[in-house]
């Protein structure tokens, strides 16, 4: 199983309302139907499967694998080739806002604020790498990689050279 969002679960990520606890926003947000139970496991822990199997029921999560496998072949290699709703620089916006969620500071609360402000691309896209910046100085270098992989995955295409440049350290900009 590939759990997936719903329609319900992105509005739901999206409102930062207290509907959900910090574990079920945390499972949302890591379920984008590219990871099985095995990768959320190791990610949430061993109640992974439980969690997952309520937010079904509940109508946030589908199985993202069933949707694949039913879908006719053009629609798949459609959707792989062509940019879908989840390139965007809302998703990346959501993305992030969660992530920073689960930080619970004032630093953190600071940055989700300056992101649900309304920006232009270019001052969003500074936002995000800021953003990015700040949760890489708080969080393991591994769990920092998959965030950044994450970000560049929700990213339009034309925004990913800007936001590469961004978040190159210094050092290697020196060296260009």
């Amino acid at each position: 199983m590939r759990p997936s969002k719903t329609d319900l679960a992105r509005d739901i990520l999206q409102a930062h309302t207290g509907a959900l606890g910090m574990r079920e926003r945390r499972t949302l947000i890591l379920c984008d139907g590219r990871r099985d139970l095995a990768e959320l496991v190791q990610l949430l822990g061993q109640d992974a499967p439980l969690l997952v199997q309520r937010l079904v029921q509940a109508g946030y999560l589908v199985d993202g694998s069933r949707m694949q496998v039913t879908a006719p072949a053009a629609a798949v290699v459609a959707s792989a080739t062509t940019p879908g709703p989840r390139r965007s620089l809302v998703a990346a916006k959501v993305y992030l806002s969660g992530m920073l969620e689960l930080q619970r500071d004032d630093g953190a609360r600071h940055h989700r604020d300056r992101l649900q402000a309304r920006l232009d691309d270019a001052a969003m896209l500074d936002a995000l790498a800021d953003a990015f910046r700040f949760l890489e100085g708080r969080v393991a270098a591994t769990l920092a990689g998959r965030i950044r992989q994450r970000l560049f995955e929700a990213l339009p295409t034309e925004a990913l050279p800007r936001m590469h440049e961004s978040l190159v350290p210094q050092e290697e900009n020196a060296l260009r």
